[in-house]
């Protein structure tokens, strides 16, 4: 049988759903989209988002968990940024798949393959 054919084990689909599941939040997908362009402080970042520092940096913790975001320390302040290179993409990706769908998708009447 060919490999590509068979599904990752359960240990990487968990991973991935739960990396998905982390993206699912506006805010988060948000948060990710501006750490894709630039390394940027908590600070900063609830600023750009018009959200508390404290709500930000529990997106922030969320989207860290599961390895999507990375920090670095400097002096008082740390400063976040994307974890792997693909994950700009993943967002990416998501928008490409809003955008083939068109208003069937934004109406909730995407086919369900069904």
């Amino acid at each position: 049988m060919d490999t590509q054919m068979m599904p990752p084990d359960s240990t990487r689909v968990c991973q991935a759903v739960a990396a998905l599941k982390a993206v699912a939040d506006p805010t988060r997908y948000r948060l990710l989209w501006m750490l894709g362009r630039q390394e940027l402080p908590v600070g900063t970042l609830a600023e750009l988002l018009g959200t508390h520092v404290a709500a930000t940096s529990q997106h922030l913790a969320r989207l860290r968990m599961v390895g999507l975001v990375c920090t670095r320390r400097e002096g008082t302040r740390i400063y976040y940024r994307t974890g792997p290179a693909d994950a700009r993409r993943l967002l990416e990706d998501a928008l490409l798949v809003v955008h083939a769908q068109g208003d069937q998708l934004a109406l909730g009447v995407a086919d369900s393959g069904t």
